[in-house]
């Protein structure tokens, strides 16, 4: 009897499945809500609040933005390898009461880290709030028309930067990590597809509530008040993650896999000298494996097979490892060659997210400068003009869940791969930042016309609704690699590795904004493109480089996809087929 069949004779009732979804979706818009609604108006709140000049709040907006996105991986780590130490060598059985000793401190471990996420997070914002309420918190606001303000003093900014470390941490304890909670509760590769369709669609409903409504409370009523309904929805999303614990398929802890691969990298360098062999009875299985079940030592990376062969004094009478780290099993030999294998791919995304990152807090300055006005009445605030992009990546990933992938299957008797997905998603990236560079050109050119060079504060006579096409198509783009991505690494990564692997979309990220940090300083260091005043600028030739960029790293990527083999995912998709065939 295996872990899962285990919960659910114990349980009396089947655990894990699309019972799940309701509370997985609960939770995750909440903590989106909590998240977006300080973080996509940060460089409003930077400018207005804090009297920050634009550029340099567009760089402490990426950083934030980086950390927010490198600390999902931190608690995925910690996920895959110091929860599941808590086991120990007893996990090893696979018998109920085994199971159950092993599961439930994993589980009182993972709630007390969600609740400590949930507080730092809400600590964080907490001072952010005092820094919109008290007077000594901030500087003096500018007076209206005027350039010169005064700035930050050292506390103030000692505050502020306290409370965004401490929302980042809080926003990254469970933020993408959800996502292989969610995937663990199904066996089947279909389902798994949809979920984190369907996961995406969720999270991007909640970013366009908590970039529309959120941040329209921020500009028009108060920050203050913005900032606590972020706290109040923080909570209420840990609501809907407690409440779903009694549904939810818990697998049993497997041992930590980073000192698994560990062990590779150093059996392999203490064995350097050691000469391959064709035996494959020479190689270390594990304590009761066979070749029969166990991977048998493959052609690619040849090298690492080392770290798996059996020389006196390695292995006990027993069959056991007598030296941890002057052996391994093939099986951690091959999930070692598994990460090397997808790491090009992996790479690419990071510039596939940098171009993004740059664009988002870019285009927050444009429509700071732009007409935003939507009737006499209304002005849509430039924190959420971002909104078309999380927008038109929901309707898509509908339009593609729904009706593109049913049409593909059906032309093709397949379903479209994680790859070809994401080689899509780059050329619309592509075209996204061509058509920022044009929108921006035109606004070069009306702002000279009405000389604004040197108005700082001045507005350009062009609807923000120019914005709008290039946000549409870096939308359509999302929809496209992000869902692609995170089912590739779900299905490639080895099962140790599962936690970690859905969150490596938020270090590509995290990595993104750090990279898109050091290019726009990198520019503004050696040419006049990008004054504090963008309209005495050429944010346009800044938009071409990420074009020129882009099309550099796409025939990287096409490099890296040709090469890769598929490990998992067109077994999943032959499954798929045949009991598809089976059905009819």
């Amino acid at each position: 009897m295996d872990g899962r069949e285990a919960q659910i004779s114990n349980s009396g009732s089947k655990r894990g499945g699309w019972i799940t979804f309701p509370f997985i979706a609960g939770a995750l818009a909440g903590l989106a809500l909590a998240a977006l609604g300080w973080l996509s108006n940060l460089i409003v709140y930077l400018i207005d609040v804090f009297n920050v000049k634009s550029i340099n709040a567009a760089q402490i907006s990426n950083i934030t933005n980086g950390c927010s996105n490198l600390f999902p991986v931190i608690g995925a780590i910690v996920a895959d390898s110091f929860l599941v130490e808590v086991c120990g060598d007893g996990a090893d059985g696979g018998e109920a009461t085994v199971v159950a000793t092993c599961v439930v401190p994993v589980m009182v471990i993972a709630m007390v880290m969600t609740v400590s996420s949930d507080v730092v997070m809400t600590k964080g914002i907490i001072l952010l709030t005092l820094t919109t309420t008290l007077d000594p918190l901030r500087p003096q606001p500018c007076d209206n028309g005027s350039s010169l303000c005064t700035p930050p003093s050292k506390l103030q900014y000692a505050v502020l930067y306290t409370g965004l470390a401490l929302a980042c941490i809080g926003s990254g304890g469970t933020r993408f990590t959800l996502a292989t909670m969610g995937a663990n509760q199904f066996d089947k590769p279909k389902d798994q597809g949809i979920f984190f369709n369907w996961y995406f669609i969720t999270l991007y409903i909640a970013s366009t509530v908590s970039n529309t409504a959120i941040v329209y409370i921020e500009d028009n009523v108060s920050w203050g008040i913005g900032f606590g309904l972020c706290a109040v929805t923080n909570f209420i999303g840990l609501a809907f993650l407690l409440m779903g614990n009694r549904f939810y398929l818990h697998d049993k802890p497997q041992g930590s896999p980073f000192t698994g691969i560990a062990r590779v990298i150093v059996a392999t360098i203490r064995k350097w000298t050691v000469r391959l062999s064709s035996n494959i009875d020479d190689y270390y299985f594990g304590h009761d494996g066979t070749a029969g079940i166990a991977p048998t030592p493959k052609k690619s990376f040849r090298f690492l097979n080392r770290a798996a062969l059996k020389i006196e004094g390695d292995v006990g009478s027993d069959g056991s490892i007598a030296k941890p780290w002057r052996i391994c099993t093939i099986q951690q030999v091959e999930d070692l060659k598994t990460l090397i294998r997808i790491f090009p791919l992996w790479s690419s995304s990071i510039f596939l997210g940098t171009p993004i990152g740059i664009q988002a807090s870019l285009t927050v300055l444009q429509a700071l400068t732009m007409n935003r006005h939507l009737g006499p009445h209304f002005q849509i605030p430039a924190g959420s003009i971002l909104v078309i992009c999380l927008i038109s990546t929901s309707i898509f990933l509908t339009i593609i869940d729904r009706f593109l992938c049913p049409m593909w299957q059906r032309l093709t008797r397949r379903s479209p791969t994680p790859l070809q997905k994401i080689g899509l998603g780059h050329v619309l990236n592509i075209l996204s930042m061509a058509v920022s560079a044009l929108v921006e050109s035109k606004r070069l050119k009306i702002a000279q016309a009405h000389h604004l060079q040197d108005q700082p504060k001045s507005i350009v006579p062009m609807l923000a609704l120019w914005l709008f096409p290039q946000l549409v198509l870096v939308g359509i783009g999302e929809a496209l690699h992000f869902p692609g991505q995170v089912s590739l690494y779900y299905q490639e990564f080895p099962t140790s590795l599962k936690s970690t692997s859905t969150a490596m979309i938020a270090l590509i990220i995290g990595i993104a904004f750090y990279l898109s940090t050091a290019l726009i300083d990198l520019v503004r260091r050696v040419t006049g493109w990008l004054p504090d005043n963008i309209n005495d600028g050429r944010l346009d030739n800044v938009y071409w480089l990420l074009v020129v960029g882009g099309v550099i790293n796409f025939g990287y990527y096409l490099v890296c996809a040709y090469l890769y083999k598929y490990q998992n995912v067109e077994k999943g998709e032959e499954n798929l087929e045949t009991s598809s065939g089976t059905d009819k």
